[in-house]
């Protein structure tokens, strides 16, 4: 009774982990890139901090509108006041001791409105502005830069898991051949020696798995920072299978340079600098133009000691003008600070018209790799096609004595490299593909 019991349990544990097992399964969603780059847009941490200087950009923003609204201040104070002496004969004749009240107060209010300081409150406000276009470029940079370190990642995975695969086949397929060599070798068709250059190629075999294992957990941490996510949370891709490389070759290499200098994150920046030191000049000028104001200010105070005849009574007095300020100093000051303006101006532009040189050679380059990245693929498949053959040949050869052993491990190592080689200029052209677009702006 007790054995029909444990057999009871011991199905119940067993159907208890198939279950686990399957709600694992069903939790870990397969991902394309398309998908990974949606979440992390959502979650990568360099995008929140892009986000937050955009909000901070905007806050500016209104800051700077916030300068156009008039100064008004209340204010109030008390104090003790001292002997009220005035010396009408001199500082040594003997003082006449004026009788104020020993304490005092007052309460009033300033107001101060700017009419005119050449334009640089609003032209604070259009710098602010472009400053605010400018951090959504560089959002906008951040994040096709985030998307690009994102594919980098996924195609790395998609070719060791492929590697894996590989290998994982060549491994059984070895052992395999390990054992019909070694039976061969007892019927003293083939050397001992054959059989230990297999052992060895499997145990090399299986240290190659090994480290395709470890770099497939490191690209996957990696990948899994990428999208703001658990370090240690399983990511599922589909990495069967090629990729269509003929839909994305149809565009010219100029096409792409006239699309990037006009949506290019990397070449807005630039020219939104430009525009900034230009309005900078205009800011270090206006430092030499007059300022207008509009001031009015109304205090009470107790008691009435700043006019004659003094008095111990409660008084009020105010006054509302224009008041103009010319800053005689900046004439002399201010023509270096216009010309350091202009330096930075000129730098602007030289930076732009590098930033260009840049991007066409950025797009030069990415473009040529995607034309070698397809060269690569059809080189690849062709060194399949016939290294596939080759081994066939070779290992037939092999078993009826025609051909060493050697010759069937270097083919069947060249056959290995050969679905490595196809693997990897697929993920290289895929991922050339995906740079020109990031470094055209249109990711």
């Amino acid at each position: 009774m007790k054995r029909y019991k444990s057999i009871s349990i011991f199905w119940g544990l067993l159907l208890l982990a198939q279950t686990l097992h399957a709600q694992d399964a069903e939790t870990t969603q397969t991902l394309s890139l398309e998908e990974i780059w949606k979440i992390a847009e959502a979650n990568n941490r360099q995008l929140r901090v892009a986000e937050l200087n955009l909000q901070q950009s905007s806050l500016e923003v209104l800051e700077a509108k916030d300068r156009l609204l008039p100064e008004l201040s209340i204010g109030g104070d008390v104090k003790l006041n001292s002997r009220f002496l005035i010396y009408d004969h001199g500082l040594f004749s003997s003082p006449q001791d004026v009788p104020v009240k020993g304490y005092g107060y007052g309460a009033g209010y300033n107001l101060n409105f700017n009419l005119f300081n050449g334009g640089k409150d609003r032209r604070n406000i259009r710098m602010k502005k472009e400053e605010e276009t400018r951090s959504h470029y560089a959002a906008d940079l951040q994040k096709h830069t985030v998307k690009y370190n994102v594919a980098i990642a996924y195609f790395d995975l998609y070719k060791f898991l492929n590697f894996r695969d590989f290998i994982a086949a060549e491994i059984a397929a070895e052992k395999k051949q390990v054992s019909l060599i070694e039976s061969l070798r007892k019927n003293g068709v083939v050397l001992k020696s054959d059989v230990l250059r297999t052992s060895v190629k499997l145990s090399e075999l299986e240290l190659s798995l090994s480290d395709i294992e470890k770099k497939i957990d490191i690209v996957t941490q990696r990948l899994n920072i990428l999208m703001g996510r658990d370090n240690e949370a399983k990511i599922e891709i589909n990495y069967r299978g090629g990729f269509e490389t003929e839909a994305i070759t149809d565009s010219d290499y100029h096409d792409y340079v006239a699309v990037a200098l006009n949506q290019s994150p990397a070449y807005k920046i630039a020219n939104s600098d430009m525009k900034l030191s230009e309005m900078n000049i205009k800011q270090s000028k206006a430092a030499l133009l007059p300022k207008v104001s509009l001031y009015s200010y109304y205090n009470y105070t107790y008691p009435q000691i700043s006019f004659y005849p003094y008095s111990n009574d409660l008084w009020a007095f105010g006054q509302t003008g224009i008041k103009v300020q010319f800053s005689i100093d900046n004439v002399y000051k201010g023509r270096h600070s216009i010309a350091r303006a202009q330096v930075v101006n000129n730098q602007a532009k030289e930076k732009a018209d590098i930033k260009k040189d840049e991007i066409s050679i950025q797009v030069k380059e990415a473009y040529l790799q995607q034309q070698q990245a397809l060269e690569s693929v059809e080189t690849a498949e062709k060194n399949i096609t016939e290294t596939s053959e080759a081994v066939r040949v070779i290992r037939n050869s092999y078993l009826n004595q025609e051909s060493l052993l050697t010759d069937l491990l270097e083919a069947e190592n060249a056959l290995l490299e050969a679905k490595f080689n196809l693997t990897s200029a697929q993920a290289d052209f895929k991922l050339s593909h995906i740079r020109l677009l990031a470094i055209t702006g249109i990711l």
